[in-house]
Parts: C-alpha cells; structure tokens; sequence
C-alpha cells in the first residue's frame, strides 16, 4: 500500500552567482546599448533562459564571425579561449565578458602552469564550450581526461612536472576517482592551488545525495547541455533514489514515473530559474504531492559583480553560490 505522498526539496538548487551574472549581463547590455545584443553560444546552458533573452533582444552565435562588424557581443558564462577573444577584436566587437569568475580562476591556473612548463590533465567533457575555452588558453600543454578509464591509458611527457586542473560542473565524486587513478600512475601529480569544482556543483550534489536515499523518484529540472544538471541525475541514482529523470519543463514529467511512488525529490541545476522548478511543484501537488519538505545542506551567499562595461552604479550584482557545504 502506498504510503503518504510527499516531495523532498533539496536545497540549495537552481541559479547559482555565475550564472545570475551572466544572465543579468545580457539584460543590462539590452537596457544599455539596445536590441539586438549578440551573444556567442548559449548564455547559460537552459533552454528557458535563452529564449526569454531572445525574445528581449539578444541574438545567439555559434561563434563571433557571425556577428556584424563593430556589434556588441557577450561572452557566455562558460568562458572563451584567447583566439575566440582575438577573433572579436579582429572585427571590431564591442565585446563584454560573462565568463563566471570561477572559470576565469581555472583559465588563470592554466596560463601559469604552461608558463612553468607544465603538463595539465584537464579533467573535462572534450567538446563541452568550458574544456574548449580552458584548453585554449595553453593548447601545447593541455590533455584532456574526460573520465577515470582514460586515467589509465592517459600518456604523459615528464610524470614531474603534472597537474590537475577540472571543469568546474562535474561529479565531484568521479572527478576525485579519475584524479585517484591518475595518481596511482604518477605519484608526483599536483593538484590545482584551489577546488576547480564551484561550490554551487558541489552543494547541489551534496543536498541531492541526501534526498536520493529517501527517493523513491528524483525530478531534476535542467537542459540536456547542462553538464551540472546530467550530473545530478547520475548523483541522484548513485546515492539511492531508485529512479532519476531530467527534464526542461513540468509537462515534461511523465504520469508512469509517479505510479506507486510515495516520496519525490525535486531539484534543479545551476542554471535552472526557481520559476520552473515552482511548476513542477505545482503539477506533483495536483497529482498529490502537496507535501513539501526542503531539505537543506548549505547556506549560499555569494556574489559577484557584472562585467566592468555594466556596471552603473558600483555596487555587486549577481546571484549566490555556497560559501559552506
């Protein structure tokens, strides 16, 4: 017999400080300048928040070619290599960078480490727009490890002098196996100077583990490119939930994932506004699930400031990632 239905919360969830930056970025760059604004790839990996900002004005690129001579042009949040910023200045682009700060460290990281002649394992999805952007800022000395497997196949020039960078949305817990069997190989491995992976990936996961071991079904709102998002569902099914599904919107939630489900988790990935999750809420209630629980793991309270181009009055603007896990 089922039991009494209810939804776990998990908290934190949804927009973190990055991309509440680079969101509010493309809205100030309207406000300021005037549709259209360009903006090359994706602002933010949510299929919701592009076409909100199309439908302001901005206009999406593959890459900067595609933008009129002297336009201005936003970088997304996940950060460009120095040939893509090269190419804008060659055509004259008012360029305006949306490369949340966590990112920008790991870029910074990179370009040290090449400068000491360094060999960097990059741990990352090869092709995702944040591996392209750090690997090109030192391509001579980067090698991509887009999971633990690879870790034992990886060849390396000189085992010391090695680093670890990572992508800053990945599964921490696979990206420690990959970084375990990486130093199994080559002990002198360093890590980076500071945590590659941002808090908000972290706290999301860490209040998702918690929730998934009551879970008899995990919703996760978020788009397929959100590396964060497809994370959490694996997170999800690894930490106990006996099922996990990801989907962009609430009429996306299928009637046969809730048959004899008594307890639903719901969270969403860093990118996701609170809006979409507040739908899926409101769909589990009218199917009987108006019992909601937040489960809460951490406290977010930082923030970052727009880009120097926008920045009208002085004062932060941006969204929270956790200071504490």
């Amino acid at each position: 017999m089922q039991g009494h239905k209810r939804v776990l919360l998990a908290a934190p969830r949804g927009y973190c400080a990055g991309v509440d930056r680079a969101v509010i970025t493309v809205e100030k760059a309207l406000e300021r300048y005037g549709a259209p604004v360009y903006v090359r790839k994706q602002i933010v990996h949510n299929i919701h928040v592009v076409r909100e900002l199309e439908a302001k004005g901005a206009i999406f690129v593959e890459e900067v070619d595609e933008v009129p001579e002297g336009a201005h042009v936003v970088f997304s949040a996940h950060g460009v290599s120095p040939a893509v910023v090269n190419a804008a200045s060659d055509r004259g682009l008012q360029a305006i960078d949306a490369t949340c700060p966590l990112v920008t460290k790991v870029h910074r990281e990179a370009v040290r480490f090449a400068r000491d002649d360094y060999q960097i394992l990059l741990v990352g999805h090869e092709g995702h727009e944040e591996v392209e952007g750090t690997a090109g800022e030192a391509p001579e000395n980067v090698t991509i490890v887009n999971n633990p497997d690879e870790a034992d196949t990886i060849e390396v020039a000189d085992p010391s002098k090695l680093v670890w960078l990572s992508q800053t949305t990945l599964s921490v817990d696979e990206t420690m196996e990959t970084v375990r069997r990486l130093r199994a190989r080559f002990p002198e491995l360093q890590d980076p100077p500071s945590d590659d992976i941002c808090y908000a990936t972290q706290n999301r996961q860490v209040a998702i583990k918690k929730v998934a071991r009551e879970a008899d079904l995990v919703i996760v709102v978020g788009s397929a490119n959100s590396s964060n998002s497809v994370r959490l569902v694996e997170v999800a099914l690894e930490y106990g939930a006996k099922a996990a599904y990801r989907v962009d919107y609430a009429d996306e939630v299928k009637q046969e994932w809730l048959d004899g489900v008594t307890t639903v988790g719901v969270t969403s990935g860093a990118s996701v506004p609170e809006v979409l999750v507040q739908e899926v809420l409101r769909d589990l209630a009218h199917a009987g699930y108006a019992d909601v629980e937040e489960v809460k793991t951490a406290e977010e309270d930082l923030m970052f400031s727009l880009p120097k181009e926008l920045r009208g009055d002085g004062k932060p603007r941006g969204g929270r990632v956790g200071a504490s896990a």
